[in-house]
């Protein structure tokens, strides 16, 4: 007896499958991406740091790496060693980060740049965590994390720059368009002409 050949709806559907088991994988690591980078833009706007914010993320990215490594912790024994790393590093960088919001600290940050050292910190922990696994996507993380602390710095610094060239932009476009328009727009004047 032969197997069955697979139909193409069926091969199609697996690929969608994978497609969707894939980004459930990454799901814990882009929301943890997403939410660094909405408290930064958060503190940018209203001026004011979130400590507290910053300290739940740490956690969460604490409670992130062990249950993405769980299933590489083949034991009782691995699994508590692994528990108990991640608390120590976390913990670690949790302390780093009320060093810094201590009130003699503190006070010589404005509050954009103590988030952006949070989230320096935060960054630092998230790649050193992903080289304690060899894992790419937990060391990416901590990457994309550490740049988006100069790449924010530079567009608040940037932002009234920004909207002139956008601006720029647009008055160039509206400058030109009537031109435009009229090469590849014949005019209603010369259609009627025509009839």
């Amino acid at each position: 007896m032969s197997a069955p050949e697979p139909k193409r709806g069926d091969s199609a559907a697996a690929k969608s499958d994978d497609g969707t088991k894939f980004l459930l994988r990454q799901a814990p690591y882009l929301v943890a991406l997403l939410l660094a980078l909405a408290g930064v833009a958060y503190t940018n706007i209203a001026r004011q740091p979130l400590t507290g914010y910053w300290e739940l993320l740490a956690l969460a990215m604490a409670v992130m790496c062990v249950v993405t490594q769980w299933e590489n912790a083949s034991d009782k024994s691995s699994r508590f060693r692994l528990i108990g790393t991640q608390a120590l590093h976390w913990a670690a960088v949790l302390v780093a980060m009320n060093i810094v919001v201590l009130d003699r600290v503190q006070s010589m940050l404005p509050a954009p740049a103590l988030s952006l050292v949070l989230l320096t910190l935060l960054a630092l922990g998230t790649f050193l965590a992903g080289v304690n696994f060899l894992s790419v996507q937990i060391c990416f993380l901590g990457l994309a994390m550490a740049l988006a602390v100069p790449a924010i710095a530079w567009l608040t610094q940037s932002f009234l720059f920004i909207v002139l060239a956008l601006l720029l932009l647009a008055g160039i476009g509206v400058a030109v368009w009537p031109s435009l328009a009229s090469r590849h727009f014949p005019s209603h004047a010369k259609l009627d002409g025509q009839a």
